[in-house]
């Protein structure tokens, strides 16, 4: 038997060997420790879904982009959803993709290791079309299934990153969403909060950071009003809205 004959016949046999090989180079165990293995372990799990826009043109120029770089250097995200429904991952969802940046959301701080990204083909002053959140509501609800994500765990891009931020923007269908069963959204039945009821506790209670108070409203104005403005003054409408999103996190009483 010729050499290339035996190799051939070796090959079956040499590919499994050959992958367990190279998945044991990627697993690092501390030379300072005695490596005794517990089966008592599983991957790390996102526990937020980010939503985000492109701003870019086009999906495809975007999809280069989030393969290669932009004017901040390499960026990514684990899903990118076109204009007209089309849906790529670039990212396995148990990898770390660099998508959220500088943040925060309630305590937690590395916006990157903890959640899912979603790059949504929009410029930031077109209305989303509706088979492009037809499919986002299909990929939301595979995702909190499979991942045990919690369903009102789904934010934007502005809401961890308040003054750095604006997307997915004030055009994004945020009520749409929680109709659909995702996010977060006031209930209409909660009424005028009591003169005691603090805003500002309700807001942080949610999940906005508040170092700047005058970018959280905004970000909370665009998520929750469609709108923009100015000041850091938290108006009736704003406080209504903030006492029935929270009621059930503060525990409020009528």
């Amino acid at each position: 038997m010729t050499g290339a004959a035996r190799a051939f016949r070796l090959r079956p046999f040499l590919v499994p060997l050959l992958s367990l090989l190279l998945l044991s180079a990627c697993a690092h165990h501390n030379p300072l420790a005695k490596w005794e293995r517990s089966p008592n372990f599983d991957t790390r799990r996102p526990v937020v879904v980010v939503l985000h826009y492109t701003a870019g043109k086009t999906a495809e120029g975007s999809l280069r982009t989030l393969q290669t770089a932009n004017s901040n250097g390499p960026v990514s995200a684990h899903y990118l959803l076109g204009k007209d429904g089309e849906l790529y991952q670039l990212v396995d969802e148990n990898k770390r993709a660099w998508h959220a940046g500088d943040g925060r959301w309630g305590t937690i701080t590395d916006l990157n290791s903890a959640s899912i990204g979603i790059e949504i083909d929009n410029d930031g002053y077109t209305p989303y079309p509706d088979v492009q959140i037809e499919k986002l509501i299909v990929l939301l609800d595979d995702l909190t299934r499979r991942l045990g994500i919690p369903r009102q765990q789904v934010i934007g891009h502005e809401d961890l990153a308040p003054g750095r931020k604006i997307d997915p923007g004030p055009l994004f269908p945020w009520k749409r969403l929680h109709e659909a069963g995702f996010g977060i959204w006031p209930d209409p039945a909660a009424g005028d909060p009591p003169p005691e009821f603090d805003g500002w506790l309700a807001m942080a209670a949610i999940g906005y950071p508040l170092d700047d108070r005058a970018n959280a409203l905004q970000s909370f104005r665009h998520h929750f009003r469609g709108m923009r403005s100015q000041g850091a003054e938290l108006d009736a409408e704003d406080l209504r809205i903030l006492y029935g999103l929270s009621r059930p996190l503060l525990r409020t009483r009528d």
